[in-house]
């Protein structure tokens, strides 16, 4: 493993967590939480073969949260000198006596925190010289560019590699951090045919570099991509089944996690309010939250508020389990936190037996949605209307590319509507899943 190259040893940032929980009970808070981080990395993005970015990041933060019975302040700084980190507690605290009390506010309850640590194997830096970030975003460009003098332009491919370390702690007797790493690769190229033109792209990350394809794979995959939309049509609007490729059936997810996530629920924004043990989806939907996975994306054994996470079942044969709770979002509903303050951990959703062709054969005649524009989701009401590209199927095989269409419907009869998930999994960001067909929509087009 490569050596890390923090500022400060992990130790350290610990030390200085204890050390504002100090000086904030010294200044009068019944109570305090504080988050300590510190993060580097870099970046290279090349175009057309030149070198367009270089970008090299450094930071570190300090975050301070007090609280005076049911008053809460918080203050921030960047700053780790010994003055600023008393006047960023004092500020914290000033805040706080400013505020209006909340019932509940407060730090997580101290049975709920985090007791057990978790060697969760997600620290693998990468010290990568600039020299061969570029020469492996070049790499993975010229890969798009050779397969095809079709592909004529590119918006870059970039080589990223980050690494971050943090602690949280509380006046509840929580103090716990570790490092992260996260590495990318992605590259962006247009193709052109008769004076028109498509774009698309595809990228990777990954906590280990050695868990990355190659870089002429991406590349390769992105062009192969963006000349597979060349002489795209326009289509008639009508009602068809809709597959969601993977990386957008993940946003189908994202939906479903932010309509039954604390905020949502407490403020009545949702279209999925009091939806607990309720049939949410079609029930061969199966959603688990494993947040304990060895190298995955989004693993952690304990959340914001220092609460232990647990591996649960969130959606079972269709029918919800859980919802997504920090302490504050727990108790404005009167339930117990799911240690999930900060967010999901890494959602899967089960696949099916199926693989991409075998979702398209099922399908029969319907779209099958590679890109979604715009953001026209309505939260509270559950209305779903996008920009989509993709291609036209019949007899369960891809017939041609489509563009300038809209597919609209409402997320509760969407979920209800899943007709299948296919095996073809992938995994962006805290989501795992596959393709997912839905058995109706509106298509608009000419």
């Amino acid at each position: 493993m490569t050596a890390a190259r923090f500022t400060y040893p992990l130790d350290t940032l610990r030390q200085i967590a204890l050390d504002l929980l100090r000086q904030a009970a010294a200044q009068g808070a019944s109570a305090c939480e504080t988050d300590v981080s510190e993060g580097y990395g870099q970046t290279a993005v090349v175009r057309k073969g030149e070198v367009e970015t270089i970008e090299y990041n450094r930071d570190k933060s300090i975050g301070v949260t007090a609280y005076l019975g049911r008053r809460k302040g918080f203050a921030s700084t960047s700053d780790f000198s010994p003055k600023a980190l008393t006047d960023t507690v004092a500020a914290a605290v000033s805040i706080a006596r400013f505020t209006a009390s909340d019932d509940c506010a407060g730090l997580a309850e101290a049975e709920l925190m985090a007791r057990e640590i978790h060697d969760l194997d997600l620290f693998h830096p990468w010290d990568l010289p600039i020299d061969e970030a570029i020469a492996r975003a070049r790499a993975c460009e010229a890969a798009a560019f050779a397969l095809d003098a079709r592909i004529v332009n590119s918006e870059g491919a970039g080589v990223s590699t980050q690494q971050h370390q943090f602690v949280v702690a509380n006046s509840n007797g929580f103090a716990a951090g570790y490092p992260t790493t996260r590495h990318y690769l992605s590259c962006a190229v247009i193709a052109e045919e008769g004076g028109s033109m498509q774009r698309d792209d595809w990228y990777a990350e990954a906590r280990d570099r050695r868990d990355l394809p190659a870089g002429e794979a991406v590349g390769r995959y992105a062009g192969q991509r963006a000349l597979a939309r060349l002489r795209s049509r326009k289509l008639k609007t009508m009602k068809a089944p809709v597959l969601f490729e993977a990386p957008m059936a993940g946003g189908l997810l994202a939906s479903f996690v932010s309509a039954v996530s604390g905020g949502s629920l407490y403020r009545k924004t949702s279209f999925l309010l009091d939806s607990l043990g309720k049939q949410v989806f079609s029930p061969l939907v199966q959603i688990k939250e494993r947040p304990h996975l060895k190298k995955g994306m989004a693993s952690a054994y304990f959340d914001d508020d220092g609460v232990a996470t647990h591996p649960r079942d969130v959606v079972k044969d269709g029918v919800l389990q859980g919802y997504f709770l920090g302490a504050y979002s727990a108790r404005k509903l009167g339930l117990r936190s799911t240690g999930n303050a900060g967010g999901s951990h890494n959602l899967i959703l089960q696949s099916g037996e199926l693989d991409l062709p075998g979702l398209l054969k099922k399908m029969g005649r319907g779209l099958f949605v590679t890109d979604l524009m715009g953001q026209g989701i309505n939260m509270v009401t559950g209305d779903y209307s996008r920009g989509a590209a993709g291609y036209w199927v019949e007899g369960g095989v891809i017939r041609y590319p489509v563009e300038e269409i809209t597919i609209a419907g409402n997320l509760r009869d969407m979920f209800k509507g899943i007709a299948a998930v296919g095996r073809d999994e992938l995994t962006r960001g805290s989501r795992r899943c596959g393709s997912i067909l839905v058995d109706s929509m509106t298509i608009a087009g000419n």
